[in-house]
Order: C-alpha cells, then sequence, then structure tokens
C-alpha cells in the first residue's frame, strides 16, 4: 500500500526526558526588508495570471451561499424561498465575476506595460 504521509527529512533529537527538539531554520535568517520584497513577489505572480472560469464559478458558489444565509437570517424567508434566490443570483454572479477579474487583469497588464 502506498505511503500516506511524507517521511520526515530532518532527524528529531530525543532527550531522556521524553521530549523532542527540533531543528530551527537552518536557513539564513530573513530581514524584514527581504519578507516585504518576497511577499511583494508572491502577490504580483498571483495576479499575473489571467482569470478562470473556474475561479469565477467557486466565487459565484461563495458569495451565492453567503447571499441566501443572508436572506434567511436578516429577511426572515424560509429556507425554500431562499434557495429560489440563489439559484439565479449564482448564475448571474459567474459571468459578472468573470469579466471584473478579467477586467482587472488586463488594467494590471495595461499598467505593466511601458508606454
Amino acid at each position: 500500500m502506498a505511503q500516506t504521509r511524507r517521511k520526515r527529512t530532518r532527524k528529531h533529537r530525543g532527550t531522556p526526558a521524553g521530549t523532542i527538539e527540533r531543528a530551527g531554520r537552518t536557513g539564513n535568517p530573513r530581514t524584514r526588508q527581504e519578507a516585504k520584497q518576497i511577499s511583494r513577489q508572491r502577490r504580483a505572480n498571483r495576479f499575473d495570471k489571467p482569470p478562470t472560469w473556474k475561479g469565477a464559478i467557486q466565487r459565484a458558489a461563495i458569495a451565492a451561499v453567503v447571499f441566501g444565509v443572508a436572506v434567511t437570517l436578516l429577511l426572515k424567508r424560509s429556507p425554500g424561498e431562499a434557495a429560489a434566490l440563489i439559484v439565479p443570483i449564482f448564475f448571474l454572479y459567474i459571468p459578472l465575476g468573470y469579466w471584473t477579474d478579467n477586467l482587472m487583469y488586463r488594467f494590471r497588464q495595461r499598467r505593466r506595460q511601458p508606454g
């Protein structure tokens, strides 16, 4: 049977009392400036990816569920009535979310391009 957990690559040093001491970070300590730079780079890489329909569908599903809960709790509607509203909202949010993401993506790409 295949192994489900990944084996550890570093040795855990046990003490006679049974506690385990682990080695900390072995690389060079990161300065605050380096951490900010890495964070900015990761964010830029995330925003450089074009939008996908899958992402739009997931976001629409989350938004529709939140909307349904809000309708049920705030407007005191039955779950059946909320469900009847969730379905059209979900299908409305999919293209709306994709087009918004696409608009923002194109705006960021235009801003990155010189000239």
